[in-house]
Formats: structure tokens, C-alpha cells, sequence
């Protein structure tokens, strides 16, 4: 009478562990799916490049520091116009002439010997000149009385003509030596100071002789001429009246004012720079011509430039890129036109708007199309960083 209901009661627990097997096996199932579809979308999303975005910013004005060399607003070097020996000089280097001032006598004796030479020429043509107009005057009155033929009175003009011409030319020849006995003084052409000297008392002088080198070399410094290069990408805002600063190395501490005057308007081809003409007031003969110097050219930003971090660029066999995050996320590739390199920022000539989200730092492996997340990131301010 017991054996019925234990019977029961077996396939009843029997029937319990079957489902709490079965329960078991299915939550197994069920947790194992959620897993992997939970492991697929981590997968899912590491495969999605992270990256950071930079806005671009309005270019603004800056400057860029360029070497420049100092040069006397005018100079010249004195040399021999004539021949002979120095029989004394008046300046030495460091003095301040005149224009016009005595620098130094030749002693030409050989010249003062031509110039007698030709001023007894002169006085010869000229008595046979005059001896020619009393005869050809005479054989006109002559040939009117027709007591001499038409011939003649034609011969008599003629030598009256060539003694005349031979007469211009001996006197022609005393201006010329005259001239160059005025070359036995060496005068100064401008004010200005002496930055060299050779003339020794005594000296033979050759003029245009082979090694003959200049005698004084006279330099005007109250002016300075600033010679820059000036790389083509800033050269956009160079103008007449633009001030700029320089030092100098063994003036630490010291700086000058320089205003641009001129350009030569050409980009030379080897450098790809345009030379730039600065003038420099220098009255007080601060500055020596010849020095080396650091000179700061401010450079307005170009209409329509914009600055991005050094970062952002992408350098490669396709040119100069930036990569640009579309509206859904993806990767597009815009080539650039860069402008000036401020060491943190780049100037940007062409090729983004200011509404474009710029990869910060693209990833080498990224290319163009790609799907990307955009993440926050410590994004240093751009600024004006002077170069």
C-alpha cells in the first residue's frame, strides 16, 4: 500500500530536475548569446577609429624672424683717375668728409708735361686759323673781282675749314688733359666717413692697372640699407611703410626700428624668396655697415586664412592633407595650401572652411571614407606662436 504513492513521488521529482535541467541549459544558452553578442559589439566598436577634432580659427597677424644684413646707404670707392705718385693725404679711416673734401694729391708730372704739350698745339692751330680767314677772306674779295677762279676761292675755304676743325680738336685735347690734371686730387663724392685707406705718401699709382686697388673707400652711414629675403608665402603683406625690428648679436637687449622702402618685385628661383629693402635711421652711428642681423617682419594674416595645430597636418606623396570628419562621421581627405609655419600653428592658405572638424592627430593607418567616433580631447588653445 506504501509502493504506489513512492512511485509517485519519484516521477515527480524526476519530472522537477528534468525542467530545472532544462532551465539550467536554456539560461545557459540565453547567457552564452548575450555574451557574444555583447563580445561582437566591443569588437564592433574597437574597430571604430576614436579620434579628436580641432576647429579652425581666423588667421591673425604675427611675425616671422628672418637674418638681414646692414649696408651704408651709399658707397664708393676712391681710386686713381690718373697716373703718378701720392704727395699727401688728408683723412684716414674713421673720419667724417665732406662732399667735395680734399682726400688725397698726386704729384703728375708726366701729365703736366702733355697738358704744355697740347696747349702749344692749341695756340699753333689757332695762329693757322687765323692766317687761313685773312686768305680765304682775301680770295673772296679776289674771286668777286674775278681775278682768281671759282676753284681756288673753293681751296682757300677749304683749308680754312680744315685748320679750324684741327684747331676744335687741339683745343678739345687741352680740356681733356686739363680734366684729368684735375684727377691728381682725390675728393670726396658725398659726406660720409672713411672705412678704408691705402694711399701712402710716395706710393706710385697706376691708373686702371692691373692690382691697382681703391685708395679710400668712403661709406655714408647716417642711412642704412637693410637687405631681408622673405620667404613667398609671407610676402602677401609686404608694403611700402611697414616698420619693422631687428638686433643685433653683440648688442644684446637693443632693438632698431627699420622701415620697408622698396622690393625687387621678382621671387628668385633658387631660394623662393623675395628680396626686401629696409631703411635705417642712423645718425648717431650706432649700427656699423656690413653687421649681420635678426630682423622681425611682421606678417599680417591672409584674408581668408585660417590656423590649425602643426599636429593636424597629414605629410605624404599625395601632398600636404588635413582630414576632415563629415557630417556622418566619416573620413574625407582635403588637400591644403599651407601658409606660414608658426611652429605650434599652421597657417592655412586653402582647402578648409571654418565650419570643418579637423582630426587633431590622424592616425597613420587612417584613409579617406572611413567610419570614426569623434571623442573629447585635451585640445591645446591655438594661438599666434611667433616663429
Amino acid at each position: 500500500m506504501f509502493d504506489q504513492p513512492s512511485s509517485k513521488r519519484t516521477w515527480r521529482y524526476a519530472g522537477g530536475g528534468t525542467v530545472l535541467a532544462l532551465v539550467l541549459v536554456g539560461g545557459g544558452l540565453m547567457a552564452r548569446g548575450a555574451a557574444e553578442r555583447e563580445q561582437a559589439t566591443i569588437v564592433a566598436e574597437n574597430a571604430v577609429t576614436n579620434v579628436s577634432v580641432v576647429l579652425p580659427r581666423p588667421a591673425q597677424d604675427g611675425q616671422i624672424i628672418l637674418p638681414g644684413t646692414l649696408e651704408a646707404y651709399n658707397r664708393a670707392e676712391i681710386t686713381a683717375r690718373v697716373s703718378g705718385y701720392v704727395r699727401a693725404w688728408h683723412a684716414d679711416i674713421g673720419d667724417a668728409v665732406r662732399a667735395g673734401q680734399t682726400l688725397a694729391e698726386l704729384d703728375a708730372p708726366e701729365l703736366d708735361q702733355q697738358l704744355v704739350q697740347a696747349q702749344a698745339d692749341y695756340q699753333t692751330a689757332v695762329a693757322d686759323r687765323e692766317l687761313a680767314e685773312i686768305s680765304a677772306k682775301r680770295w673772296e674779295s679776289l674771286f668777286a673781282k674775278d681775278a682768281v677762279s671759282r676753284q681756288e676761292r673753293d681751296e682757300k675755304r677749304g683749308q680754312l675749314a680744315s685748320i679750324n676743325a684741327r684747331a676744335e680738336a687741339a683745343r678739345a685735347n687741352v680740356g681733356r688733359l686739363s680734366a684729368l690734371r684735375g684727377f691728381t686730387q682725390l675728393k670726396a663724392p658725398f659726406d660720409g666717413v672713411v672705412t678704408s685707406r691705402s694711399a701712402q705718401i710716395g706710393a706710385l699709382v697706376s691708373a686702371g692697372g692691373a692690382g691697382s686697388g681703391p685708395l679710400f673707400t668712403i661709406a655714408d652711414v647716417s642711412r642704412l640699407r637693410l637687405y631681408v629675403r622673405v620667404p613667398q608665402t609671407v610676402t602677401h603683406g609686404l608694403a611700402e611703410g611697414v616698420r619693422a625690428q631687428f638686433s643685433l648679436p653683440g648688442k644684446p637687449g637693443q632693438n632698431f626700428e627699420a622701415v620697408l622702402v622698396r622690393t625687387n618685385e621678382a621671387i628668385d628661383r633658387r631660394s623662393g624668396t623675395m628680396l626686401v629693402e629696409f631703411l635705417v635711421d642712423n645718425r648717431e652711428r650706432r649700427l656699423p655697415p656690413g653687421a649681420y642681423v635678426d630682423v622681425r617682419v611682421p606678417v599680417p594674416g591672409a584674408g581668408g586664412a585660417f590656423q590649425i595645430p602643426a599636429s593636424a597636418l597629414i605629410l605624404g606623396s599625395e601632398g600636404t592633407r588635413v582630414a576632415v570628419v563629415n557630417g556622418d562621421d566619416r573620413i574625407s581627405m582635403r588637400p591644403v595650401t599651407v601658409g606660414r609655419d608658426q611652429g605650434a600653428t599652421i597657417e592655412i592658405l586653402s582647402g578648409v572652411t571654418a565650419q570643418d572638424r579637423i582630426v587633431l592627430t590622424p592616425p597613420d593607418a587612417l584613409i579617406d571614407g572611413e567610419q570614426v567616433r569623434v571623442v573629447q580631447a585635451d585640445v591645446p588653445k591655438v594661438s599666434n606662436a611667433k616663429s
